[in-house]
C-alpha cells in the first residue's frame, strides 16, 4: 500500500534537514580549516619546528667585585643553546658556560640534565657542551649566513631574563658589524637585528622564516633599544667543526681537509688528503665529493666529524663519494692519531734573541724564528704562503718536549698563520688568551711533510716569573 501523502512529506523534510545540517557542518569545518591555515604563518611554523632543538642553560658562577683579587659572590647565570648533534652536543656562547660550576640544561620537554664542556673558543665566544640523554635529540635545521638580506625577517628564540622559550621577531638591521662589548671582548662581523635580544638569549638561534638557524644570538648593546647582535651561522659552524674534531675529542684522525668548494650550500669536497692517513689508505682523492659517511648524509664539514665521532679504533666506516659524477664506495678504518717521537737531543740553545720581539717569542713559545719566503716554499713544492724557520729551541720548553727541531718550518699556531713578523706580534699580543686554552695546536713542515702537535703557551705573568 502506498504511503499516505503526509508520510512522504515528513520523510522529505527530514532528508532536507539532515542535508542542511551536514552542509552547515562542512562549512564550519572549512571555515575552521581556513582560519587555522591563516594562523599557521611562516613564523609560527619556524618557531614550532625549531623549538624542540632549543635548550635553556642555567648555573651559578662566581663574580669578583673590584677586580680579580676582590671579594666574590655567587650569581645565577642563564643562557640558551641549540642541539647540533642528536647525541646531545649543544652549541652555545662561551660566556654562558664560563666559570659555571654545574651547567644545567633543560629541554623543551622539561627534562633537565647536567652538561659537560666539550670545547670552547674564547675569542669568538663559542662553546660546545654535551648532555647524555637516554634518547636522540632533535637537531636544529641549519641555514647559511652567506646570502642574508638587510631587511629580511628573523626570529630570536631563547631564555630571555629566565623566561624560557621566549620568541621575538624583527628584521636584519645590518650585516658585518664589529662590536666592542667590554674591555676584553670584541666581536667581528656580526649580524645586527632589531628582534629583542635580552640577557639569557645568548647562545640561542636567530632563525629565518624557513626555520633555519642563520645566526647565534650573542650580545645586547647596553643602553640601546632594539639593537641586538648574532654570530653568523657559517662562522659558528666553522668553530664548532674544530671543537668537535675527532683529533681533539677521540685522539683519532682521518687526514682529509673537507670544504664547501661551491659555497655554503654546495657539496662537501675533499680539498686535501694527508699522505699515510686513513683517508689516503681508503682511496679517498682530492676533488671527491662526500655524499655519506656511515649512515650520516654529509652536507657540511662538521658532518664529517660528527659521522666519525665516538667510533672505536679499528672501526670500518663505509663512505660514498661522487668522483667525476660517478658514485664510489670506500671504507675507512678509524685510526689513532699519529704520534711523532718527542726528541730533546737536537735542541739548540744558541744564538740568543736579538730584539724585543725575538725575546717575547723565545719566552712565550720557546722558539727563535726567522721568516721563510713563499718562494722558498714553492721551490720545495709546498703550497704555503710562507712561514717561520726554527733557528733555535729552548731546552725544556713545551716546543722542545713536543719534538720541534731546528730547521723545522712553523706555518701555523692555533688558527693563525705565522708568515711575517706582524703575525708573530699579533700572537704575542694574544698570549694571555691563548695560554688560557691550555695546549694549542701547531703545524710544522719538516722536509716535504706537514706535522702537527700541541704545546703550551706561556702567559705574560708566567714569562715575568722567569
Amino acid at each position: 500500500m502506498p504511503d499516505p501523502p503526509h508520510s512522504i512529506f515528513i520523510r522529505q523534510s527530514a532528508y532536507w534537514l539532515i542535508l542542511g545540517l551536514l552542509l552547515a557542518g562542512v562549512a564550519d569545518l572549512s571555515h575552521a580549516q581556513a582560519t587555522s591555515d591563516r594562523r599557521l604563518t611562516p613564523i609560527v611554523r619556524a618557531v614550532r619546528d625549531a623549538g624542540p632543538s632549543v635548550v635553556n642553560i642555567q648555573g651559578q658562577k662566581s663574580i669578583h667585585e673590584g677586580g680579580p683579587s676582590g671579594p666574590s659572590r655567587q650569581v645565577n647565570g642563564m643562557g640558551t643553546g641549540v642541539v647540533i648533534d642528536p647525541r646531545g652536543y649543544i652549541l652555545t656562547n662561551h660566556h654562558v658556560v664560563d666559570g659555571v660550576r654545574r651547567i644545567n640544561v633543560t629541554l623543551n620537554t622539561g627534562q633537565t640534565y647536567i652538561a659537560q664542556i666539550v670545547g670552547r673558543d674564547r675569542e669568538t665566544d663559542l662553546a660546545v657542551i654535551r648532555i647524555r640523554a637516554p634518547r636522540s635529540l632533535p637537531v636544529i635545521k641549519i641555514g647559511t649566513s652567506s646570502d642574508l638580506l638587510t631587511g629580511e625577517t628573523v626570529i630570536a628564540v631563547g631564555n630571555a631574563y629566565g623566561y624560557e622559550n621566549t620568541v621575538t621577531q624583527g628584521i636584519i638591521s645590518a650585516l658585518h658589524r664589529n662590536v666592542q662589548v667590554n674591555d676584553t671582548q670584541r666581536y667581528l662581523d656580526l649580524i645586527q637585528t632589531d628582534a629583542s635580544i635580552n640577557p639569557g638569549n645568548s647562545g640561542g638561534p636567530l632563525l629565518n622564516v624557513n626555520g633555519e638557524m642563520i645566526g647565534l644570538n650573542v650580545a645586547v648593546r647596553a643602553g640601546a633599544q632594539g639593537i641586538g647582535f648574532a654570530i653568523p651561522v657559517d662562522k659558528s659552524l666553522e668553530i664548532a667543526t674544530k671543537i668537535l674534531s675527532i683529533e681533539q675529542i677521540d685522539n683519532h684522525w682521518h687526514g682529509m681537509t673537507a670544504v664547501l668548494l661551491d659555497g655554503p650550500r654546495g657539496p662537501v669536497t675533499v680539498a686535501h688528503v694527508d699522505r699515510g692517513s686513513p683517508a689516503a689508505a681508503c682511496g679517498l682523492r682530492q676533488g671527491d665529493r662526500i655524499e655519506r659517511i656511515g649512515t650520516l648524509a654529509i652536507h657540511r664539514p662538521i658532518d664529517v666529524e660528527r659521522a666519525l665521532l665516538g667510533r672505536p679504533t679499528g672501526d670500518q666506516v663505509p663512505l660514498i663519494v661522487l668522483r667525476e659524477d660517478d658514485p664510489v664506495e670506500l671504507e675507512m678504518v678509524v685510526a689513532a692519531k699519529l704520534r711523532r717521537p718527542k726528541t730533546t737531543n737536537r735542541v739548540a740553545t744558541s744564538p740568543q734573541p736579538g730584539n724585543d720581539l725575538e725575546q717575547a717569542i723565545w719566552d712565550t713559545f720557546g722558539l727563535m724564528l726567522k721568516p721563510e719566503s713563499r718562494a722558498r716554499f714553492r721551490q720545495r713544492g709546498l703550497a704555503y704562503a710562507g712561514g717561520m724557520r726554527v733557528i733555535a729551541v729552548r731546552r725544556g720548553s713545551s716546543a722542545a718536549i713536543e719534538g720541534i727541531r731546528k730547521d723545522d718550518l712553523l706555518v701555523k699556531v692555533h688558527r693563525w698563520a705565522t708568515v711575517t713578523d706582524k703575525d708573530l706580534r699579533n700572537l704575542v699580543r694574544r698570549t694571555d688568551a691563548i695560554a688560557q686554552l691550555g695546549m694549542v695546536k701547531f703545524y710544522i713542515v719538516r722536509g716535504s711533510e706537514t706535522f702537527y702537535g700541541h704545546m703550551a703557551i706561556a702567559s705574560r705573568a708566567e714569562r715575568a716569573r722567569h
